[in-house]
C-alpha cells in the first residue's frame, strides 16, 4: 500500500488566574454548575462535529467514544463530518454550520487575529505532532541541515518553525534551501527530491515509514526552540459556547471516556474508525494509536482536554514575534470551562 502523505498540516498547565479571566469573560455565567451531568441520560440532542481531515487514528478518542456508546449515554446524536478542503473546519464554525470543529492551535490564533469569534474548548492532542524528518544517515541534528534541502508544505508558520530551529542551532537560514513539496512530504524524501522535511507528523508519517522498513530520524518542534503547542483542538463559536454550553460539555465528557477506554485497550474504536474510512489500513491505524496515546492526555493531575494558558500565551508571543499575527492573542482564545470533572 502506498504511503499516505497528503495529511493536513495546517494548522497548556496555566495559572488559575489566567483561566479565571477566560471563563469569566466567556461562558461562566451561562453554563451554570461545573459538575458533571448526572448518570441519568438526558434528552437526546444533535451535535455536528467537523474533523480537520479524513477520519484517521489522530481522531481515535472520538471513534472510541462512539463505539462504547459514550455519546448515546450522554444524550448526544453526534454527526461527524469530513471537510471537502482543509480550510473548511473553522469557516464552518464561524458560519454556524457545525457546532464544533477540530483544528490546530495556530489556526485558531490566526482566525481570531482576523476577527473570527471562535475559541478552543479542549485539546484532542496535547503536544506538537509536526516534526523535522529525514531518511539520511548524515543528518542527526538541525545543525546537519546546513547545505541541505528541506521540503515543506508552504505553510507560513511551519516555515517559521524551520527558521526558529535553524537560528537556535546557530545555522544561517540562508544555508538551507526550503522547497514547497505540497503535502507529498514522505514521497519527497523517498524519491530523494529533498534531504529532509518539516511538516510530517512523528506519530503518523514516522510510523508509516518504519512500517515500510525505513528508519526515519525525527526531531520534534518543541525540542528545537518552537514553543510547545497543542496540535489538535476542538473549536467552537462564541455564541455556541454560550447557547449550547451543556451540550458541548457532555460531548467532551464522552470523548474523555473514549480516551480512557483507549488507554485500557488501544484497539477500542478501531472497527468504528475503519467503517468511517474503509481506505485505512488496520495495522497502520492501530500502530499510530499506540504511538499517539501518551499525547492524548495532559501531563499532571488535570482533566482530559486541559489547555495550558501560559503555553498558549508563549506560543502566541512566538507567532507575534515571527510576524504571523498582527496583535497578541486575547486569553479568551481558549477555555477549560467545559472539560470533565469540576472544571478549572
Amino acid at each position: 500500500m502506498s504511503i499516505r502523505t497528503n495529511r493536513r498540516k495546517f494548522g497548556a498547565r496555566g495559572r488559575l488566574a489566567a483561566l479565571t479571566l477566560v471563563v469569566a469573560g466567556l461562558v461562566l455565567g451561562a453554563c451554570g454548575s461545573k459538575q458533571d451531568d448526572p448518570d441519568t441520560r438526558p434528552q437526546t440532542e444533535r451535535l455536528e462535529l467537523m474533523l480537520d481531515f479524513y477520519p484517521n487514528a489522530d481522531h481515535a478518542p472520538i471513534y472510541a467514544a462512539q463505539e462504547i456508546g459514550a455519546f448515546r449515554d450522554a444524550g448526544l446524536d453526534v454527526k461527524i463530518r469530513t471537510p471537502a478542503d482543509p480550510g473548511m473546519p473553522i469557516k464552518m464554525v464561524t458560519t454556524g454550520r457545525v457546532d464544533l470543529a477540530i483544528s490546530y492551535e495556530p489556526e485558531v490564533l490566526l482566525a481570531r487575529d482576523k476577527g473570527a469569534r471562535v475559541a478552543s474548548v479542549g485539546a484532542l492532542v496535547q503536544k506538537p505532532l509536526t516534526s523535522i524528518m529525514t531518511l539520511r544517515d548524515d543528518i542527526r541534528s538541525v545543525k546537519d541541515l546546513a547545505g541541505k534541502t528541506v521540503g515543506t508544505a508552504g505553510i507560513p508558520y511551519q516555515s517559521a518553525y524551520l527558521r526558529t530551529a535553524l537560528e537556535k542551532a546557530a545555522v544561517n537560514p540562508d544555508r538551507v534551501r526550503e522547497v514547497n513539496v505540497g503535502f507529498n512530504l514522505s514521497q519527497a524524501m523517498l524519491s530523494k527530491k529533498v534531504d529532509a522535511t518539516l511538516g510530517g507528523f512523528w506519530n503518523y508519517e514516522g510510523v508509516q515509514l518504519r512500517r515500510r522498513g525505513r528508519k526515519p530520524r525525527i526531531i520534534r518542534m518543541e525540542q528545537v526552540g518552537v514553543p510547545t503547542y497543542q496540535e489538535l483542538v476542538f473549536v467552537g463559536h462564541m455564541d455556541t459556547l454560550r447557547e449550547r454550553g451543556r451540550v458541548l460539555r457532555r460531548f467532551l465528557q464522552a470523548v474523555a471516556r473514549g480516551a480512557r477506554a483507549l488507554r485500557t485497550d488501544p484497539t477500542v474504536g478501531l472497527d468504528t474508525l475503519l467503517k468511517a474510512n474503509p481506505d485505512l489500513e488496520r495495522g497502520l491505524q492501530q500502530a499510530v494509536v499506540k504511538e499517539t496515546l501518551p499525547v492524548f492526555f495532559p501531563e499532571g493531575d488535570f482533566p482530559w482536554g486541559y489547555q495550558n494558558a501560559d503555553e498558549w500565551k508563549a506560543y502566541g508571543e512566538w507567532m507575534l514575534e515571527n510576524k504571523l499575527l498582527q496583535a497578541m492573542p486575547s486569553p479568551t482564545a481558549l477555555t477549560n470551562e467545559f472539560l470533565p470533572g469540576h472544571g478549572v
